[in-house]
């Protein structure tokens, strides 16, 4: 039993059977305040809430546990069309000691299963019959690795459902629908698919009748004319999305919580203009956004601080007081000014936004590519038009008293974020993990809502120098590739990853990690006692 989180605790087992097993029994009989499981190779993540039990009680629990027979359920075939031209292929080749063509060749005559679902919806993990199969990951992760890239990682093989990061050999891609929210089932692959991989020149996808059932028609955002209240995008800014506390509890899915990077920002955003604390808001990273107000609205900004004014399409210039409720009317705009601290500013309008949620959240989530209405996830463009319920939708009265604004750092200032180590501290050496309580780290503009890049002047030493088979992550989580530098997961992180993880940052200190721009130095710092995690 490894200790993944304050609020999360990983069970390792002996192969993917055994955790297979353990997951099934999990699921057919619930532990009290077990919220969240997400199976992998040879482990079992078990979130919990801290309120309803504690870690040394679910410890004694899980030890208790009866595994069931059995793997996943036979959910159908599936035969996917490849183009065998990955950017990894003749490395993959070269590492198997045999030639490109063979990769190719034994890839398309192995039997696939798959095994379990993680990293992002749609994102299934194959098994297959060919022992030959069992590739290193990139010692780097790349940024960016298109969608329907077919990759090698360990013993398993698996198709990237949307462009995303990711440290898989790729040996070439597929044009297949892996996510779609309007087929039922969303994802093409879930545990049990066979899959048989054929090569083509030109890439297909032929699903058997037993692998999808019927499709549905998703709900269509409303049309703008019928919404006398709306906000259009006229600038983004660096990136505008549409968050609220996220979608928890989809992890069988393969979705990971998403949700606001600053929750205490919306929280106080939504009390201000009278909202329920957990709806809808925008968040503009880097500030420089402009908004247009069809009809009338009241706002608040809250967050990183910055300077925001009020073009009235009738009057004069108005100034928004940060944190405090402040009325716009119909055709005004709002110009949200550049950032000096912090990174990432919520505006919330009272009554909420009118969109078709997408498995019960407005959170996009830009890993997934999931999101409210048709933006998939993405983050929005001028021109976009986001519908509102109206003032008249809110359950509350604005607050007259404005939410004081959280000191946040600026480039070249020095933050401190606790932590708790595990589950893969073992994976390091002493002098390592030291590094990683002692030296500073700064952020590199790579960072994203995905995840925070980290740069020090020494990576941290590995004790361990195999693969890691891939296990469960959490918001959080402090992964670290091999080439030592780590990355500090944010809302829309993967579900599952293959690199150790040292530690993780407690989740009092996740928001203050949200707001962490650029040129900002972190200090990592082990959490002495429960009290101090509590903020007794």
């Amino acid at each position: 039993m490894l200790t993944a989180s304050e609020t999360s605790l990983l069970v390792e087992e002996a192969d993917l059977d055994a955790s297979m097993r353990l997951h099934a029994a999990l699921v057919a009989d619930p532990l009290a305040g077990v919220v969240e499981l997400v199976p992998a190779a040879r482990t079992v993540l078990v979130r919990f809430d801290r309120t309803l039990v504690d870690a040394a009680t679910l410890t004694r629990q899980l030890h208790a546990v009866e595994p069931v027979h059995g793997g996943p359920e036979e959910a159908g075939s599936v035969r996917i069309g490849v183009r065998y031209d990955g950017q990894d292929l003749d490395d993959v080749a070269s590492l198997l000691g045999i030639t490109a063509e063979q990769v190719a060749a034994r890839h398309t005559a192995a039997t696939w299963q798959v095994a379990f679902t993680g990293y992002a919806p749609g994102f299934g993990y194959l098994v297959g019959d060919d022992p030959i199969f069992d590739v290193p990951r990139r010692s780097s992760p790349r940024t960016r690795i298109p969608a329907g890239s077919v990759g090698l990682a360990g013993t398993f093989s698996g198709i990237y459902p949307r462009e995303s990061p990711g440290g898989w050999q790729l040996i070439g891609r597929t044009d297949a629908a892996m996510w779609d929210l309007d087929r039922d089932p969303p994802a093409l692959l879930v545990p049990g698919t066979t899959v048989h991989f054929e090569q083509l020149e030109r890439e297909s996808v032929t699903v058997e009748p037993s692998a999808v059932s019927s499709e549905r028609s998703g709900p269509a955002a409303p049309a703008e004319h019928e919404h006398p209240f709306a906000v259009e995008v006229v600038r983004p800014g660096l990136q505008l999305v549409l968050q609220d506390l996220g979608r928890p509890g989809h992890a069988a899915l393969g979705v990971s919580a998403s949700g606001a990077a600053d929750r205490r920002a919306l929280r106080a955003a939504n009390r201000a203009v009278g909202n329920a604390p957990d709806a809808a808001a925008f968040e503009i990273a880097g500030g420089g956004a402009v908004l247009r107000f069809t009809g009338a609205a009241v706002v608040a900004v809250t967050g990183a601080p910055a300077e925001t004014t009020i073009e009235r399409s009738d009057g004069p210039e108005l100034l928004v007081e940060h944190g405090a409720a402040t009325a716009v009317e119909h055709g005004d705009e709002l110009w949200l000014g550049p950032l000096s601290t912090g990174l990432r500013t919520v505006l919330a309008v009272r009554g909420g936004l009118d969109l078709p949620p997408a498995l019960g959240s407005l959170s996009s989530d830009t890993l997934a590519g999931l999101g409210p209405g048709d933006l998939g996830g993405r983050p929005l463009r001028p021109g976009d038009l986001v519908p509102l319920h109206g003032p008249a939708a809110a359950p509350y009265a604005v607050d007259p008293c404005p939410a004081p604004a959280e000191p946040l750092p600026a480039a070249g200032e020095t933050v401190e974020l606790r932590i708790v180590l595990g589950p893969r501290e073992d994976w390091f050496t002493d002098a390592g993990v030291r590094t990683l309580l002692e030296q500073d780290w700064t952020i590199t503009p790579r960072s994203d809502r995905v995840g925070v890049r980290l740069e020090g002047a020494v990576p941290l030493e590995r004790a361990v120098t195999g693969e890691l088979p891939s296990e469960g992550a959490v918001t959080g989580a402090i992964q670290v590739p091999p080439d030592g530098q780590p990355v500090l997961f944010l809302p829309d992180h993967p579900l599952t990853g293959g690199y150790p993880i040292i530690g993780a940052v407690i989740d009092r200190d996740l928001d203050l990690a949200g707001q962490l721009p650029p040129g900002v130095h972190i200090r990592f710092r082990t959490v002495a006692s429960a009290a101090e995690i509590r903020g007794d």
